[in-house]
């Protein structure tokens, strides 16, 4: 029995037939076809069964009609007729034969059923096939797709023996999941691993997330690599292959793992060659659909396989266990294992080795053994040791570092990492990378030739980090360290710096109530706080008073009561064209040098600067009091000449907002602390910060950071727990 298919739009009232060469197709004849129908769960696909018996042609010709209701019949427009195959019917033959007018270029059909391939005998080798619809040959007649015809080859060249365990829908993680029970099952000698990009989202997923499936793909094929040669089979690569839905973007991706497979230690076979068009979709007329070739084009990943690789003295290509790279006569060596993808450094002498880029013999022998490029991870690092590599894509070992006399280093690949069944994946663009390892552990892979800096405002990082666990993280190997302490709380919280070509692991130490965290707000009078701020990289998101001018401390307490409103009131501003500043009018002391851009006309209308300054300074406010509510402690900042009564009423109003938590108030001035003796919420330093000096003097700028940093230092205050206000908190609901 046939059962075709076509996808035919109708109008109320037609119907859709089939009619060929047979008698069982009406022998041409309109009024002996096959009539088709559909139903409303699958229009437009109209389908339609019928026995055909022996058959004189090798092929079944027809073409599709259709019956209008006034009951003329138009037939399919088409240069010539429609062609399948003929076959034995065992069991139900579907034909999925493309639209009304467009039939695809080679056929597709299949039973419903599978039909029991006869047992062939052979001496030969068993071969797995592990991969996905592709690999199983759909879209292939019959699904006699590369898989099937290697069969057939390998079974009359060598007396192979092919098991095709490829599955519909098949991606890297749940084969991970099932090559252990399939290897113990089926115990073959050889294993192609046939498995695709396409299948892991990389035409679909948001741009960012690209360089992460692309990673996790590559990581997961080389770890299903080493499970093959674990249970003692020779692993054989198929490689990427086109997707109807790639962008160039997908395309240079897909070529960037093309040669990175080229390039590892095991046979691939090439197919994106000839099957790719240049742009990383199907070169026409090789596709059946965006995911799949179609007859022509399973015949040319076929064709691209050399089946000398399946040669029973091929096993002879698989790599050694250990390649020696290099080696001196005092007892240092290094060691490559290709199968391992692992780098282990000797030194069974007496004295320390220090490695360098630019010790020539060492590196000149690790271009010559292909050691793989990347980062590595080292095995069971001690805390302020070495606990990473790096080696060139020319294959040089970047990192610097000392190999401690008897000394035993092994460095694996973080190919490892990437893999879905070893670690999520949280983030990866290609240069950074967040790899959760269990529930408390995360790790962060900087592959960038700068150093990194991670933070709250990068966004995608920050919502990548909430699916871990709220608390404190830090690094264990370096204790201590700045900008090592991970914060998450809904999401990144903190600044963490990553060295460049390194890996850092983050621990949870804590939960977030078990360690206080402290908030810095600078309450003016002038710029320099922020400034300083920025340069110990402890900014965020600006406050109200970072870009403002307050000369008066009665002002700032006012505002502060009173939540801001009206600082950025059009009612109260006024510009001065001659200084290029905005006044207030009701806080005199409070003026803007930076809302006016040179591309506005504040003499004719200001209606702009007020709508910006409007949602800048309403956004800081809302930061500022997200700040005082979530914080556990807080440490204002005030630069600029005070008097005491000023202070005192800024203390009672800051009280009064932040309730209960601990506050404390630095003024930095040019006057005598007695000023303020007996207030012990104020540290006073006869300090001068002036921010027009730092524009002009970068020595004077970082002089002046060093001070601050020694101050709040000696408060106790670090980047292990200082408090980070999002970009864009939520509001905050009155209690």
């Amino acid at each position: 029995m046939y059962r075709f298919q076509v996808s035919a739009q109708t109008e109320m009232g037609e119907q859709i037939g089939l009619c060929g060469a047979g008698e069982a197709l009406g022998n041409w004849n309109p009024a002996r076809c096959v009539r088709l129908t559909t139903q409303a769960g699958c229009y437009p696909l109209w389908s339609g069964e019928v026995r055909v018996g022996e058959h004189t042609a090798d092929f079944l010709e027809y073409k599709y009609l259709r019956f209008k209701p006034d009951g003329r019949v138009v037939w399919e427009d088409l240069r010539g007729n429609r062609r399948v195959p003929w076959e034995p019917q065992p069991v139900t033959l579907v034909v999925e034969d493309g639209a009304f007018d467009r039939p695809p270029v080679c056929p597709y059909g299949y039973y419903v059923s599978p039909v029991p391939a006869p047992v062939m005998p052979g001496n030969g080798k068993k071969v797995l096939v592990v991969g996905s619809s592709v690999a199983l040959g759909c879209s292939a007649w019959l699904l006699r797709g590369w898989a099937w015809h290697l069969a057939e080859a390998l079974r009359e060249r060598y007396g192979h023996r092919v098991v095709n365990a490829a599955v519909l829908g098949a991606n890297m993680q749940s084969t991970l999941a099932q090559l252990p029970g399939l290897l113990a099952q089926e115990q073959p000698e050889i294993v192609v691993l046939a498995l695709s990009l396409g299948n892991e989202g990389l035409a679909t997923c948001r741009p960012h997330e690209q360089r992460a499936v692309q990673r996790r793909f590559e990581s997961g094929l080389q770890q299903a690599i080493q499970m093959v040669r674990a249970a003692g089979a020779r692993p054989i690569v198929g490689s990427v292959y086109p997707h109807g839905h790639y962008s160039p973007e997908h395309a240079g991706l897909l070529r960037d793992t093309h040669r990175r497979m080229l390039g590892w230690e095991v046979p691939v076979l090439n197919w994106l060659d000839g099957l790719d068009r240049g742009d990383g979709r199907w070169r026409s007329p090789l596709e059946w659909d965006a995911a799949h070739p179609n007859t022509d084009g399973q015949r040319v990943m076929f064709e691209a396989i050399a089946l000398e690789l399946f040669a029973p003295d091929a096993s002879a290509l698989e790599p050694p266990l250990s390649v020696p790279v290099f080696g001196d006569a005092a007892g240092f060596e290094v060691f490559w294992s290709p199968r391992e993808t692992a780098l282990r450094l000797v030194n069974g002498t007496d004295y320390p080795y220090h490695i360098t880029p630019d010790w020539q013999a060492l590196q000149g022998a690790g271009q010559r053994r292909g050691l793989l490029p990347g980062l590595y991870s080292r095995r069971q690092p001690q805390v302020n040791e070495p606990s990473s590599l790096a080696v060139s894509p020319a294959g040089d070992i970047e990192t610097v570092l000392t190999v401690p006399p008897h000394t035993t280093w092994v460095f694996d690949s973080m190919f490892h990492l990437f893999a879905p069944s070893v670690a999520t994946t949280l983030f990866y663009d290609g240069q950074l990378a967040l790899i959760q390892e269990g529930d408390r552990r995360l790790r962060m892979v900087c592959e960038a030739y700068v150093e990194y800096n991670v933070h709250p405002m990068w966004r995608e990082v920050r919502l990548a980090l909430r699916g871990m666990p709220p608390g404190v993280y830090e690094d264990p190997l370096h204790p201590g360290t700045p900008f090592r302490t991970l914060w998450i709380d809904d999401g990144l919280a903190s600044r963490v710096k990553a060295p460049p070509r390194s890996t850092l692991v983050f621990d949870y130490v804590c939960s977030l109530q078990e360690r206080p965290r402290v908030a810095i707000l600078p309450l003016g009078d002038r710029c320099a706080a922020r400034m300083l701020l920025y340069k110990m990289e402890f900014d965020g998101p600006a406050f109200p008073f970072d870009l403002t001018r307050t000369t008066l401390l009665s002002d700032v307490a006012d505002m502060v009561a009173q939540g801001f409103w009206d600082m950025w009131n059009p009612a109260f501003l006024q510009y001065s064209p001659a200084e290029h500043r905005i006044y207030h009018r009701r806080w005199t002391g409070l003026s803007f040098a930076h809302e006016v851009e040179d591309t506005d006309n504040p003499l004719q209308d200001m209606t702009p600067v007020w709508e910006r300054m409007a949602k800048r300074y309403s956004a800081r406010a809302q930061r500022f009091a997200y700040v005082l509510a979530k914080a556990d402690e807080l440490l204002f900042i005030r630069t600029g000449r005070s008097d005491r009564g000023s202070v005192e009423d800024l203390l009672t109003k800051l009280r009064w907002q932040c309730g209960d938590k601990p506050l404390r108030l630095l003024l930095f001035s040019e006057q005598d602390s007695q000023e303020f003796a007996g207030l012990p919420e104020v540290i006073h330093h006869n300090v001068y910060f002036n921010p027009d000096w730092m524009y002009a003097d970068v020595g004077y700028w970082q002089h002046c950071t060093e001070v601050l940093q020694g101050i709040l230092l000696d408060l106790g205050i670090s980047s292990r727990n200082l408090f980070w206000c999002p970009p864009n908190p939520p509001r905050l609901v009155p209690s």
